[in-house]
Protein backbone atom coordinates (compact mmCIF):
# COMPACT_ATOMS: atom_id res chain seq x y z
CA UNK A 1 0.00 0.00 0.00
CA UNK A 2 1.22 3.52 -0.82
CA UNK A 3 2.64 5.20 2.27
CA UNK A 4 1.02 8.40 3.57
CA UNK A 5 3.38 11.00 4.98
CA UNK A 6 1.18 11.94 7.97
CA UNK A 7 -2.33 11.35 9.27
CA UNK A 8 -4.06 13.03 12.20
CA UNK A 9 -5.79 11.40 15.17
CA UNK A 10 -8.14 13.89 16.81
CA UNK A 11 -9.13 13.09 20.40
CA UNK A 12 -12.73 14.32 20.71
CA UNK A 13 -14.21 12.02 23.34
CA UNK A 14 -13.79 14.17 26.42
CA UNK A 15 -16.74 14.97 28.64
CA UNK A 16 -15.62 18.51 29.42
CA UNK A 17 -17.18 18.39 32.87
CA UNK A 18 -15.76 21.81 33.83
CA UNK A 19 -18.13 23.36 31.27
CA UNK A 20 -20.98 22.21 33.45
CA UNK A 21 -24.45 22.21 31.90
CA UNK A 22 -23.05 23.14 28.45
CA UNK A 23 -21.74 19.57 28.08
CA UNK A 24 -24.70 17.82 29.66
CA UNK A 25 -25.89 16.49 26.30
CA UNK A 26 -22.90 17.08 24.00
CA UNK A 27 -19.18 16.38 23.96
CA UNK A 28 -17.01 19.43 24.63
CA UNK A 29 -15.70 19.60 21.02
CA UNK A 30 -19.33 19.95 19.81
CA UNK A 31 -20.09 23.01 21.97
CA UNK A 32 -20.96 26.08 19.88
CA UNK A 33 -18.34 28.84 19.68
CA UNK A 34 -18.12 32.28 18.13
CA UNK A 35 -21.71 32.39 16.92
CA UNK A 36 -21.52 29.96 13.99
CA UNK A 37 -18.73 27.49 14.81
CA UNK A 38 -18.19 24.50 17.06
CA UNK A 39 -14.95 23.98 18.97
CA UNK A 40 -13.89 21.00 16.83
CA UNK A 41 -14.00 23.18 13.68
CA UNK A 42 -10.63 24.67 14.63
CA UNK A 43 -8.41 21.55 14.67
CA UNK A 44 -10.30 20.16 11.65
CA UNK A 45 -9.74 23.38 9.70
CA UNK A 46 -6.09 23.42 10.78
CA UNK A 47 -5.71 19.93 9.32
CA UNK A 48 -7.02 20.73 5.86
CA UNK A 49 -5.23 24.12 5.79
CA UNK A 50 -2.00 22.26 6.66
CA UNK A 51 -2.44 19.67 3.92
CA UNK A 52 -3.42 16.84 6.27
CA UNK A 53 -6.22 15.04 4.42
CA UNK A 54 -6.66 11.92 6.56
CA UNK A 55 -8.19 12.45 10.01
CA UNK A 56 -9.48 9.91 12.51
CA UNK A 57 -11.85 11.49 15.05
CA UNK A 58 -12.02 9.49 18.28
CA UNK A 59 -15.37 9.94 20.01
CA UNK A 60 -16.77 8.57 23.25
CA UNK A 61 -18.88 10.86 25.46
CA UNK A 62 -22.25 12.03 24.01
CA UNK A 63 -21.09 11.66 20.37
CA UNK A 64 -24.40 12.13 18.51
CA UNK A 65 -24.25 15.88 17.84
CA UNK A 66 -20.54 15.70 17.11
CA UNK A 67 -21.05 12.89 14.59
CA UNK A 68 -23.89 14.79 12.91
CA UNK A 69 -21.79 17.94 12.70
CA UNK A 70 -18.79 16.21 11.12
CA UNK A 71 -20.84 13.99 8.79
CA UNK A 72 -18.59 12.89 5.94
CA UNK A 73 -16.38 15.94 6.27
CA UNK A 74 -17.68 18.02 3.34
CA UNK A 75 -17.17 21.52 4.89
CA UNK A 76 -13.49 20.74 5.54
CA UNK A 77 -12.92 19.06 2.13
CA UNK A 78 -12.43 15.76 3.98
CA UNK A 79 -14.98 13.74 2.01
CA UNK A 80 -12.35 11.65 0.23
CA UNK A 81 -12.21 8.01 -0.83
CA UNK A 82 -8.52 7.72 0.00
CA UNK A 83 -8.33 9.20 3.47
CA UNK A 84 -10.81 11.87 4.50
CA UNK A 85 -12.43 11.91 7.93
CA UNK A 86 -13.39 8.76 9.85
CA UNK A 87 -15.34 8.63 13.13
CA UNK A 88 -13.66 6.14 15.49
CA UNK A 89 -15.80 5.07 18.45
CA UNK A 90 -15.01 2.40 21.08
CA UNK A 91 -15.94 -0.96 19.59
CA UNK A 92 -15.82 -4.72 20.05
CA UNK A 93 -12.67 -6.26 18.63
CA UNK A 94 -12.98 -9.86 17.49
CA UNK A 95 -14.23 -12.11 20.27
CA UNK A 96 -13.46 -9.53 22.96
CA UNK A 97 -16.20 -7.69 24.75
CA UNK A 98 -14.71 -4.32 23.86
CA UNK A 99 -13.89 -1.47 26.23
CA UNK A 100 -14.04 2.30 26.60
CA UNK A 101 -11.01 4.39 25.78
CA UNK A 102 -9.20 4.50 29.13
CA UNK A 103 -6.64 7.24 28.43
CA UNK A 104 -5.34 9.39 25.58
CA UNK A 105 -2.69 6.88 24.51
CA UNK A 106 -5.01 3.93 25.12
CA UNK A 107 -7.46 5.48 22.66
CA UNK A 108 -4.72 5.53 20.01
CA UNK A 109 -3.66 1.99 20.91
CA UNK A 110 -7.20 0.73 20.37
CA UNK A 111 -7.11 2.20 16.85
CA UNK A 112 -3.76 0.82 15.72
CA UNK A 113 -5.47 -1.12 12.93
CA UNK A 114 -6.97 2.08 11.51
CA UNK A 115 -3.59 3.81 11.56
CA UNK A 116 -1.82 0.80 10.03
CA UNK A 117 -4.43 0.68 7.25
CA UNK A 118 -3.34 4.19 6.22
CA UNK A 119 0.36 3.27 6.41
CA UNK A 120 1.65 6.65 7.64
CA UNK A 121 5.23 7.59 8.35
CA UNK A 122 4.14 10.14 10.97
CA UNK A 123 1.08 10.51 13.20
CA UNK A 124 -0.24 13.85 14.44
CA UNK A 125 -2.13 13.65 17.75
CA UNK A 126 -4.58 16.48 18.45
CA UNK A 127 -7.10 17.52 21.07
CA UNK A 128 -10.57 18.38 19.81
CA UNK A 129 -11.25 21.11 22.32
CA UNK A 130 -8.78 23.97 21.82
CA UNK A 131 -9.17 27.27 19.94
CA UNK A 132 -6.16 28.14 17.77
CA UNK A 133 -4.77 28.31 14.23
CA UNK A 134 -1.64 26.30 13.50
CA UNK A 135 0.19 25.09 10.40
CA UNK A 136 0.99 21.47 11.23
CA UNK A 137 3.13 21.16 8.08
CA UNK A 138 5.70 23.52 9.64
CA UNK A 139 5.76 21.41 12.79
CA UNK A 140 6.26 18.29 10.65
CA UNK A 141 9.17 19.91 8.79
CA UNK A 142 10.75 20.70 12.18
CA UNK A 143 10.18 17.09 13.34
CA UNK A 144 11.84 15.67 10.21
CA UNK A 145 14.74 18.12 10.34
CA UNK A 146 15.51 17.03 13.93
CA UNK A 147 15.11 13.32 13.17
CA UNK A 148 12.87 13.13 16.24
CA UNK A 149 10.85 10.22 17.55
CA UNK A 150 8.40 12.77 18.96
CA UNK A 151 7.84 16.51 18.70
CA UNK A 152 5.60 18.27 21.21
CA UNK A 153 4.06 21.67 20.59
CA UNK A 154 4.64 24.02 23.52
CA UNK A 155 3.50 27.47 24.51
CA UNK A 156 5.36 29.82 26.84
CA UNK A 157 3.12 30.56 29.83
CA UNK A 158 3.74 32.90 32.78
CA UNK A 159 5.95 31.12 35.33
CA UNK A 160 3.34 31.68 38.04
CA UNK A 161 0.86 29.61 35.98
CA UNK A 162 3.28 26.88 34.86
CA UNK A 163 2.30 24.52 37.70
CA UNK A 164 -1.14 24.11 36.03
CA UNK A 165 0.38 22.49 32.92
CA UNK A 166 2.51 19.62 31.73
CA UNK A 167 5.93 21.26 31.44
CA UNK A 168 8.73 20.37 29.01
CA UNK A 169 12.24 20.95 30.29
CA UNK A 170 14.61 21.46 27.37
CA UNK A 171 18.24 22.05 26.48
CA UNK A 172 19.31 25.16 24.53
CA UNK A 173 18.46 23.48 21.22
CA UNK A 174 14.90 22.72 22.48
CA UNK A 175 15.56 19.00 22.78
CA UNK A 176 13.52 17.64 25.68
CA UNK A 177 15.32 15.99 28.57
CA UNK A 178 12.45 15.89 31.10
CA UNK A 179 8.66 16.12 31.28
CA UNK A 180 6.90 17.17 34.50
CA UNK A 181 3.14 16.95 34.94
CA UNK A 182 1.90 20.04 36.85
CA UNK A 183 5.15 20.53 38.85
CA UNK A 184 4.94 22.44 42.13
CA UNK A 185 8.27 24.15 41.32
CA UNK A 186 8.53 24.31 37.52
CA UNK A 187 11.99 24.53 35.95
CA UNK A 188 10.65 26.04 32.73
CA UNK A 189 7.52 27.68 31.35
CA UNK A 190 7.16 25.56 28.20
CA UNK A 191 3.65 24.15 28.55
CA UNK A 192 2.51 21.21 26.47
CA UNK A 193 -0.38 22.08 24.14
CA UNK A 194 -1.47 18.44 23.78
CA UNK A 195 -0.32 18.47 20.14
CA UNK A 196 2.19 15.78 19.23
CA UNK A 197 3.87 14.46 16.09
CA UNK A 198 5.28 10.96 16.43
CA UNK A 199 7.25 8.86 14.02
CA UNK A 200 4.68 6.08 13.76
CA UNK A 201 7.05 3.10 14.07
CA UNK A 202 8.37 4.49 17.38
CA UNK A 203 4.94 5.35 18.76
CA UNK A 204 3.45 2.01 17.74
CA UNK A 205 6.16 0.16 19.60
CA UNK A 206 5.70 2.31 22.71
CA UNK A 207 1.91 1.87 22.72
CA UNK A 208 2.13 -1.92 22.48
CA UNK A 209 4.74 -2.16 25.24
CA UNK A 210 3.01 0.27 27.60
CA UNK A 211 -0.35 -1.45 27.17
CA UNK A 212 0.88 -4.40 29.24
CA UNK A 213 1.83 -2.05 32.11
CA UNK A 214 -0.81 0.69 31.99
CA UNK A 215 -4.33 -0.20 30.74
CA UNK A 216 -5.15 3.51 31.13
CA UNK A 217 -2.14 4.58 29.08
CA UNK A 218 -1.79 8.36 28.77
CA UNK A 219 0.65 10.39 26.66
CA UNK A 220 1.67 12.82 29.39
CA UNK A 221 1.77 10.31 32.23
CA UNK A 222 3.19 7.26 30.48
CA UNK A 223 4.21 7.38 26.80
CA UNK A 224 6.30 10.56 26.80
CA UNK A 225 8.20 9.68 30.03
CA UNK A 226 8.76 6.14 28.71
CA UNK A 227 10.28 7.37 25.44
CA UNK A 228 12.43 9.90 27.29
CA UNK A 229 13.69 7.20 29.67
CA UNK A 230 14.67 5.13 26.64
CA UNK A 231 16.75 8.02 25.32
CA UNK A 232 14.61 8.61 22.25
CA UNK A 233 15.04 11.99 20.54
CA UNK A 234 12.24 14.38 21.48
CA UNK A 235 11.91 18.08 20.71
CA UNK A 236 9.73 20.98 21.84
CA UNK A 237 8.16 22.98 19.00
CA UNK A 238 7.48 26.54 20.12
CA UNK A 239 4.11 28.00 19.11
CA UNK A 240 3.75 31.79 19.20
CA UNK A 241 0.13 32.35 18.19
CA UNK A 242 -3.21 32.46 20.01
CA UNK A 243 -4.18 29.25 21.81
CA UNK A 244 -6.99 28.81 24.29
CA UNK A 245 -8.21 25.82 26.24
CA UNK A 246 -11.87 26.76 26.68
CA UNK A 247 -12.29 24.16 29.40
CA UNK A 248 -14.03 26.31 32.02
CA UNK A 249 -17.11 28.52 31.97
CA UNK A 250 -14.92 31.60 32.52
CA UNK A 251 -12.36 30.75 29.78
CA UNK A 252 -15.16 29.84 27.34
CA UNK A 253 -16.97 33.13 28.00
CA UNK A 254 -13.71 35.12 27.92
CA UNK A 255 -12.56 33.58 24.62
CA UNK A 256 -15.90 34.42 22.95
CA UNK A 257 -15.72 37.99 24.28
CA UNK A 258 -12.19 38.38 22.85
CA UNK A 259 -13.60 37.79 19.36
CA UNK A 260 -15.59 41.02 19.60
CA UNK A 261 -12.63 43.39 19.92
CA UNK A 262 -11.83 45.73 17.02
CA UNK A 263 -8.42 44.05 16.75
CA UNK A 264 -9.11 40.60 18.20
CA UNK A 265 -6.22 38.47 19.46
CA UNK A 266 -7.82 35.63 17.50
CA UNK A 267 -9.00 36.69 14.04
CA UNK A 268 -11.84 34.75 12.39
CA UNK A 269 -11.75 36.90 9.26
CA UNK A 270 -8.41 35.99 7.69
CA UNK A 271 -8.79 34.73 4.13
CA UNK A 272 -5.51 32.82 4.07
CA UNK A 273 -6.40 30.55 7.03
CA UNK A 274 -10.14 30.07 7.03
CA UNK A 275 -12.09 28.22 9.69
CA UNK A 276 -14.68 25.96 8.08
CA UNK A 277 -17.88 24.64 9.65
CA UNK A 278 -20.99 22.67 8.84
CA UNK A 279 -23.56 25.48 8.76
CA UNK A 280 -26.84 25.74 6.89
CA UNK A 281 -27.36 28.79 4.70
CA UNK A 282 -29.44 31.24 6.69
CA UNK A 283 -31.40 34.35 5.69
CA UNK A 284 -29.70 37.70 6.44
CA UNK A 285 -29.75 39.16 9.92
CA UNK A 286 -32.64 41.59 10.54
CA UNK A 287 -32.33 44.59 12.84
CA UNK A 288 -35.56 46.47 13.53
CA UNK A 289 -35.71 50.32 13.37
CA UNK A 290 -35.53 50.56 17.17
CA UNK A 291 -32.76 47.93 17.50
CA UNK A 292 -29.28 48.77 18.80
CA UNK A 293 -26.27 46.50 18.17
CA UNK A 294 -22.82 47.55 19.36
CA UNK A 295 -19.49 45.69 19.47
CA UNK A 296 -21.08 42.28 18.90
CA UNK A 297 -20.89 39.22 16.66
CA UNK A 298 -24.30 38.42 15.17
CA UNK A 299 -24.76 35.30 13.04
CA UNK A 300 -27.01 34.95 9.97
CA UNK A 301 -30.73 34.44 10.45
CA UNK A 302 -31.00 36.43 13.68
CA UNK A 303 -33.71 39.02 14.34
CA UNK A 304 -32.98 41.87 16.71
CA UNK A 305 -35.72 44.13 18.00
CA UNK A 306 -33.99 45.11 21.26
CA UNK A 307 -30.45 46.11 22.26
CA UNK A 308 -27.31 43.98 22.08
CA UNK A 309 -23.99 45.12 23.55
CA UNK A 310 -20.64 43.30 23.57
CA UNK A 311 -22.22 39.90 22.95
CA UNK A 312 -22.06 36.89 20.62
CA UNK A 313 -25.28 35.69 18.98
CA UNK A 314 -25.63 32.39 17.13
CA UNK A 315 -27.77 31.71 14.07
CA UNK A 316 -31.54 32.29 14.22
CA UNK A 317 -31.52 34.05 17.58
CA UNK A 318 -34.46 36.37 18.24
CA UNK A 319 -34.04 39.29 20.66
CA UNK A 320 -37.39 40.78 21.60
CA UNK A 321 -38.45 44.43 21.69
CA UNK A 322 -37.20 46.35 24.72
CA UNK A 323 -34.77 43.58 25.69
CA UNK A 324 -31.15 44.35 26.62
CA UNK A 325 -28.43 41.72 26.18
CA UNK A 326 -24.99 42.65 27.50
CA UNK A 327 -21.69 40.72 27.81
CA UNK A 328 -23.46 37.47 26.93
CA UNK A 329 -23.31 34.46 24.62
CA UNK A 330 -26.65 33.46 23.11
CA UNK A 331 -26.39 30.27 21.06
CA UNK A 332 -28.40 29.34 17.97
CA UNK A 333 -32.20 29.04 17.66
CA UNK A 334 -32.80 30.73 21.00
CA UNK A 335 -35.71 33.11 21.60
CA UNK A 336 -35.42 35.95 24.12
CA UNK A 337 -38.75 37.63 24.82
CA UNK A 338 -39.58 41.32 25.27
CA UNK A 339 -38.34 43.69 28.00
CA UNK A 340 -35.83 41.16 29.34
CA UNK A 341 -32.34 41.98 30.64
CA UNK A 342 -29.46 39.49 30.35
CA UNK A 343 -26.02 40.41 31.68
CA UNK A 344 -22.95 38.15 31.66
CA UNK A 345 -24.94 35.04 30.70
CA UNK A 346 -24.44 32.00 28.51
CA UNK A 347 -27.64 30.66 26.95
CA UNK A 348 -27.22 27.37 25.11
CA UNK A 349 -29.01 26.32 21.89
CA UNK A 350 -32.79 26.03 21.41
CA UNK A 351 -33.79 27.93 24.55
CA UNK A 352 -36.73 30.21 25.33
CA UNK A 353 -36.34 33.07 27.80
CA UNK A 354 -39.67 34.71 28.63
CA UNK A 355 -40.80 38.32 28.67
CA UNK A 356 -39.51 40.51 31.51
CA UNK A 357 -36.86 38.04 32.68
CA UNK A 358 -33.90 39.67 34.47
CA UNK A 359 -30.86 37.44 34.48
CA UNK A 360 -27.38 37.95 35.96
CA UNK A 361 -28.29 40.33 38.78
CA UNK A 362 -27.32 40.49 42.46
CA UNK A 363 -24.29 39.32 44.43
CA UNK A 364 -21.50 37.17 43.00
CA UNK A 365 -22.17 34.10 45.16
CA UNK A 366 -20.54 30.84 43.95
CA UNK A 367 -22.95 28.09 42.97
CA UNK A 368 -23.93 26.05 46.00
CA UNK A 369 -23.68 22.62 44.34
CA UNK A 370 -20.79 23.20 41.90
CA UNK A 371 -18.77 26.17 43.19
CA UNK A 372 -15.66 25.00 41.31
CA UNK A 373 -17.49 25.41 37.96
CA UNK A 374 -19.77 28.42 38.47
CA UNK A 375 -17.91 31.07 40.44
CA UNK A 376 -17.14 34.03 38.17
CA UNK A 377 -20.57 35.65 38.03
CA UNK A 378 -21.69 33.95 34.81
CA UNK A 379 -25.19 32.44 34.78
CA UNK A 380 -25.71 29.51 32.40
CA UNK A 381 -28.84 28.04 30.79
CA UNK A 382 -28.50 24.56 29.29
CA UNK A 383 -29.79 23.58 25.85
CA UNK A 384 -33.54 23.12 25.16
CA UNK A 385 -34.42 25.00 28.35
CA UNK A 386 -37.20 27.44 29.10
CA UNK A 387 -37.46 30.30 31.59
CA UNK A 388 -41.01 31.58 32.17
CA UNK A 389 -42.05 35.24 32.07
CA UNK A 390 -41.12 37.69 34.79
CA UNK A 391 -38.43 35.67 36.59
CA UNK A 392 -35.39 37.33 38.24
CA UNK A 393 -32.22 35.23 38.25
CA UNK A 394 -28.96 35.94 40.07
CA UNK A 395 -25.32 35.26 39.24
CA UNK A 396 -23.62 31.84 39.04
CA UNK A 397 -27.04 30.25 38.57
CA UNK A 398 -27.71 27.13 36.51
CA UNK A 399 -30.99 26.46 34.73
CA UNK A 400 -31.80 23.34 32.78
CA UNK A 401 -35.02 21.96 31.36
CA UNK A 402 -38.55 23.22 30.77
CA UNK A 403 -38.77 25.18 34.00
CA UNK A 404 -42.02 26.67 35.29
CA UNK A 405 -43.05 29.57 37.50
CA UNK A 406 -43.48 27.29 40.53
CA UNK A 407 -39.79 26.35 40.32
CA UNK A 408 -38.88 29.91 41.33
CA UNK A 409 -39.82 31.00 44.85
CA UNK A 410 -41.48 34.42 44.69
CA UNK A 411 -40.43 34.63 41.05
CA UNK A 412 -36.73 34.67 41.93
CA UNK A 413 -33.66 32.48 41.78
CA UNK A 414 -31.00 33.80 44.13
CA UNK A 415 -27.34 33.93 43.12
CA UNK A 416 -25.60 30.55 43.35
CA UNK A 417 -28.80 28.50 43.05
CA UNK A 418 -29.90 26.02 40.38
CA UNK A 419 -33.16 24.82 38.83
CA UNK A 420 -32.94 21.55 36.97
CA UNK A 421 -35.94 19.81 35.41
CA UNK A 422 -35.13 16.46 33.84
CA UNK A 423 -36.71 15.48 30.56
CA UNK A 424 -36.05 17.10 27.23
Amino acid sequence: MRKKEMIAMLLAGGQGSRLGVLTRKVAKPAVAYGGKFRIIDFPLSNCINSGVDTVGVLTQYQPLQLNQHIGIGIPWDLDKKNGGVTILAPHVKGGDSGEWFMGTANAIYQNIDYIDSNNPEYVLILSGDHIYKMDYSKMLAFHKEKGAAATIAVLEVPFEEASRFGIMNTKEDDSIYEFEEKPANPKSNLASMGIYIFTWSRLREALVEDRTVHPDSDFGMHIIPKMLDEGQIMYAYRFKGYWKDVGTIESYWESNMELIKALPAFNLYEDFWKIYTNADHQPPTYTAPEAVVKESLVTDGSEIYGQVYHSVLGAQVIIGKGTIVRDSIIMGKTFIGENAVLERCIVDEDCVVGNGVHMGVGENVPNETKPNIYNTGITVIGSHSKVPDGITIGKNCVIYGDTRAEDYENGKLESGKAVVREGK
